[in-house]
């Protein structure tokens, strides 16, 4: 199992270093350092890890990790940079929708663990590049909504 997780801790520091777009370029990172694995191995591995495709600053889609594991990432950053860097702006309430701004390329991501949580506030989400639509159940505050996703996105305040 150890060596699944170095595996796995490898995947998340390549992807959160470099911009890597496809699964024959992050294979081919993974044997040079010292990693052998299969396409098939790396896709259950992506899929664990619940790695999706985002829109770079270039415009190319490479691979991004969800918000819950961003805080693997690499280099020296101060806990307020990686607050930052979690990609949300801000959010604005209206009946029972909210709309969550984020930075390019993190709504996606974001609405994922949004939606792969329980929730006694969301019904669902509805993702673009920069913005995601919350459906609010009947009732809840937007008080109840912020504290439900301050376990996902640390800086909603």
């Amino acid at each position: 199992m150890k060596k699944k997780t170095n595996r796995l801790d490898a995947i998340k520091m390549i992807i959160s270093s470099k911009e890597v777009g496809s699964q024959e370029e992050l294979l081919q990172e993974l044997n040079q350092e010292g990693f052998e694995l299969t396409q098939a191995t790396l896709s259950r591995d992506l899929k664990q890890l619940k790695v999706a495709k985002a829109a770079s600053m270039n415009g190319k889609y490479v691979y991004v990790l969800p918000n819950d594991i961003m805080y693997k990432r690499a280099g020296e950053q101060r806990a307020g940079e990686m607050m930052m860097n979690n990609g949300f702006i801000s959010i604005q309430f209206s009946g029972n929708l909210a709309v969550i701004k984020t930075r390019p390329g993190y709504a996606s991501s974001m609405a994922y663990d949004i939606d792969n949580r329980e929730s006694d506030t969301i019904l669902g989400t509805i993702a673009g590049d920069d913005t995601i639509m919350l459906v609010l159940r009947e009732g809840a505050t937007p008080g109840s909504v912020r504290r439900f996703l301050s376990f996902i996105i640390p800086n909603v305040h």
